[in-house]
């Protein structure tokens, strides 16, 4: 039998980080949703297209083909035969992608693409509406969150490492936008599932939630 784990919570909060050392720990697979919307959003970016022109970008969804690979311990996205693991995560692409996963037709061509990826598979699937809209019947449905500047603090740091030249300001400003529009838009919005259970990250290492949720996935799975 399959097994789904859903891990949802919002930007910053270190749930892709945590889906793939859950991935890596339980030899499952990782599949992590938000890439694919950026990959939408990268590609809207590149041809020039309006984000406010929703009619344009879902036409461009029979243009756009996504792959999610795994190369030498590591995620692989690949759009339209490019890779764009890297240039999917500057604050360009961050800064529209609430946007366009806030479209309806946009959401239902995912969701379904996701649904048909993770077919009698035993996965980890990360996102904002994993957990209520994806996979409403998940396995274990996570909810991982974090106070607003401990996300600020980890964003602002993972993108100096990727040499992003961003200052702590634009990355807050950027999160508190990104919050506001993924909790208030009308399809797939960012909530905690009833059933979902809050692991607060503020104070932990990522080692230390991986533990917490490997112990919870471990009593719902009767190991």
């Amino acid at each position: 039998m399959a097994f789904i784990v859903a891990v949802d919570g919002p930007a910053g909060s270190g749930k892709g980080t945590l889906a793939k050392k859950l991935a890596d720990k339980l030899n499952f697979i990782n599949i992590d949703t938000g890439a694919m919307y950026r990959c939408i959003a990268l590609y809207t970016i590149k041809n020039g297209i309006e984000v406010k022109d929703t009619q344009k970008i879902i036409e461009a969804l029979e243009n756009i083909k996504i792959e999610l690979r795994r190369e030498e311990e590591k995620q692989v996205v690949i759009l339209n035969n490019e890779v764009v693991t890297d240039e999917i995560r500057t604050n360009e692409v961050n800064n529209i992608v609430s946007d366009v996963s806030g479209i309806e037709k946009v959401r239902e061509k995912m969701v379904n693409f996701q649904r048909n990826l993770a077919k009698g598979k035993d996965i980890v699937m990360e996102g904002r509406d994993i957990g209520t809209t994806v996979f409403p019947n998940a396995d274990i449905k996570i909810y991982l969150d974090a106070s607003l500047e401990a996300r600020v603090h980890r964003r602002h740091a993972e993108y100096l490492e990727k040499g992003i030249d961003v200052s702590y300001e634009e990355v807050r400003e950027s999160i508190i936008k990104r919050d506001e529009k993924d909790r208030n838009r009308k399809f797939g919005a960012l909530k905690k599932a009833e059933d979902a259970i809050l692991l607060d990250s503020t104070n932990l290492t990522i080692e230390e939630v991986l533990d917490k949720a490997v112990l919870l996935i471990e009593e719902r799975r009767g190991k």
